[in-house]
Parts: C-alpha cells; structure tokens; sequence
C-alpha cells in the first residue's frame, strides 16, 4: 500500500484525536477499508498510535485550562481495567467479530450525534 495513503489516514486519525473527538473512530475503519489492514491489527495500530497522541492532545489542553482533575480517578480507574479485560477478549475474538461490533458500534453512535444534533436545532429556534 502506499505510504501516502497511511500518511494521509494517520493525519486524519492525529486530527480527530488531537481535538478529543476520538481519532480511532476514524483510524480504523481509514485502515481497514483504504489500507487492506486487518481489524485486530488496525486496533492494534490505533492503541499504539494513542498513546503519543494523547500525551501531545493532553499537554496542549492543559495548557489551555480544559481539563477538569475532580474526577479523573472514579472514570480513569475502572476504564483502565475495562480495557485491558476487552484488549484480552479482542486478542481472542475473530477479525470478522471484532470488524462487525466496531461497525455496529460507529453506527449506534453516528445515529446518537444525529439525534443529539436535531435536538440542538430544535431548541436554538
């Protein structure tokens, strides 16, 4: 594949995720339909690829005072053991799986934001 089309995926997942919407929610499906990558891998690829992403993104929003500290520990905690318990059930789990949860996933969330949105317009008339 071509190294302008993982450039091209990797600055698109670094955009979302730098603007805390999520880069991996692009990042994998850019992998997988555009890149030939295999799901497991692309999640593979998109926890690594988080890990500088998100210590840049969190420095940047420090510095711009977004961060809210009161809670960290009751939220990060448990997502931190949910996630290491899902990363063992993915290891597990069939691409083909692991590739219809995600897109399941990205489409109870598209049709949430498409509510959400409607309910916005609607209250700004």
């Amino acid at each position: 594949m071509s190294f302008v089309v993982f450039l091209l995926c990797g600055v698109a997942g670094g955009l979302l995720g730098g603007m805390g919407m999520g880069g991996g929610t692009a990042l994998i499906p850019l992998l997988t339909l555009f890149c030939g990558v295999e799901q497991a891998a692309a999640q593979g690829v998109n926890l690594l690829s988080f890990l500088p992403m998100s210590a840049a993104a969190l420095l940047v929003h420090k510095k711009s005072g977004l961060l809210a500290r009161e809670n960290i520990a009751s939220f990060a905690l448990p997502a931190l053991f949910v996630s290491a318990a899902a990363s063992l059930l993915a290891a597990r789990l069939p691409s083909r799986v692991l590739r219809t949860g995600f897109g399941c996933f990205l489409i109870v969330l598209s049709l949430f934001r498409l509510g959400k949105s409607f309910f916005v317009l609607k209250n700004n008339k």
